[in-house]
């Protein structure tokens, strides 16, 4: 990542920071038969701050799609997709491209108490579960090599001058 950008690089590990506080709270929050509520609530908030972030990482990346290899590109690609479905509700309270609002028919996020998780997406779609999409991004930013980055981040707007 330092290739492509030291600041974005900086980002992504503010968002590992962010993840391993996540799950360690689910750990903590569902760790026994009785549900420590507190650390649930924090990895949910955590959660919230921490999608919003990612989002934003994976757009700046895309949008300079020019500078990453096309197996880098379509993971991108992939992963921007599936962060903007669970995005646009947290973030806007609106469906995913359109004006509508999301509806308030349960918690910010659902618990699943039987995997230790909570579920990040519109309450009227399919479960979207936060240690899954956690692990989503680290299987694509983990995969990063140097030879998948093939320019720095000032160069995408060098070409627009």
């Amino acid at each position: 990542m330092i290739a492509f950008s030291h600041y974005l690089s900086g980002r992504v590990n503010v968002l590992y920071t962010f993840a391993d506080e996540i799950l360690e709270n689910l750990d903590h929050g569902f760790s026994s038969k009785r549900i420590n509520v507190s650390h649930v609530e924090r990895a949910e908030s955590l959660m919230w701050l921490w999608l919003l972030g990612a989002y934003e990482v994976v757009r700046t990346m895309h949008q300079a799609k020019q500078c990453f290899s096309c197996r880098l590109v379509q993971d991108l690609t992939d992963l921007k997709k599936t962060l903007a479905s669970v995005r646009m509700p947290a973030a806007k309270m609106e469906k995913r491209g359109k004006n509508v609002p999301v509806t308030s028919n349960r918690s910010p996020s659902g618990w699943c108490v039987k995997d230790r998780d909570v579920l990040v997406n519109d309450p009227e779609e399919n479960d979207v579960s936060a240690r899954w999409i956690l692990s989503e991004f680290h299987r694509v930013f983990s995969s990063i090599t140097k030879a998948d980055v093939l320019g720095h981040h000032e160069q995408t707007y060098e070409s627009q001058a």
